[in-house]
C-alpha cells in the first residue's frame, strides 16, 4: 500500500484538518492511507454517508475505550462533539458504550464482524475476508451494507 501524507495540526482534540495553524501550534505528519475506510473511500469504494458512517463508529469505539490495553494504559483520542456536554468522563465512556452497542445490533449479527474487523480494529479486507472465510472481494460488499445499516442508525442523511 503506498502512503499517503499529510500535515495537520496536532491539538488537545487531535490532529485538525485545516490549513490554518496556530503560530506556536505543533505539526504532524499522518498517513491517510492507514485506515481501510480512508483507503475504500479515497478511491471512491464508499460513499460519504457510509465513510461518515464509519469513521462515527470508530469514534464511539475511541470513546468507549473498548480497544484491549497490552501493557500500558492508552487514553483514546479526544474527539470534539456536543453530545458529551455535561457528562463526566465516566458518563461519556458508559454513554459511547451504549451508541456503540446499539450500532452494532441494528446493523445485524452477520455483519458485526465485519464492522467490527475493518472500523475499530483497522484490518484491511482481504484479512477480514481470509479471517472470516469469506469469498475474495466479498467484503468490500458486506462492508458498504454494515455501514449504511450504520448510518440509518445514526439517522445521518
Amino acid at each position: 500500500m503506498t502512503r499517503m501524507l499529510a500535515t495537520r495540526e496536532l491539538t488537545v482534540e487531535g490532529p485538525r484538518r485545516s490549513a490554518q495553524c496556530a503560530a506556536n501550534s505543533r505539526l504532524v505528519t499522518v498517513n491517510l492511507a492507514e485506515s481501510p475506510l480512508t483507503w475504500l473511500h479515497a478511491r471512491g469504494h464508499l460513499s460519504d454517508r457510509q465513510f461518515d458512517a464509519g469513521e462515527r463508529l470508530r469514534a464511539d469505539f475511541e470513546r468507549a475505550q473498548l480497544s484491549p490495553s497490552v501493557t500500558m494504559r492508552w487514553d483514546a483520542v479526544r474527539i470534539s462533539g456536543t453530545a458529551d456536554r455535561g457528562l463526566t468522563p465516566g458518563e461519556r465512556q458508559i454513554a459511547a458504550r451504549q451508541r456503540f452497542d446499539a450500532a452494532i445490533a441494528d446493523a445485524g449479527k452477520g455483519l458485526a464482524d465485519i464492522l467490527w474487523r475493518v472500523v475499530c480494529a483497522g484490518e484491511g479486507l482481504p484479512a477480514a475476508e481470509k479471517a472470516l472465510d469469506w469469498p475474495a472481494r466479498s467484503g468490500k460488499l458486506v462492508l458498504r451494507i454494515a455501514l449504511d445499516r450504520v448510518a440509518d442508525h445514526y439517522r445521518m442523511a
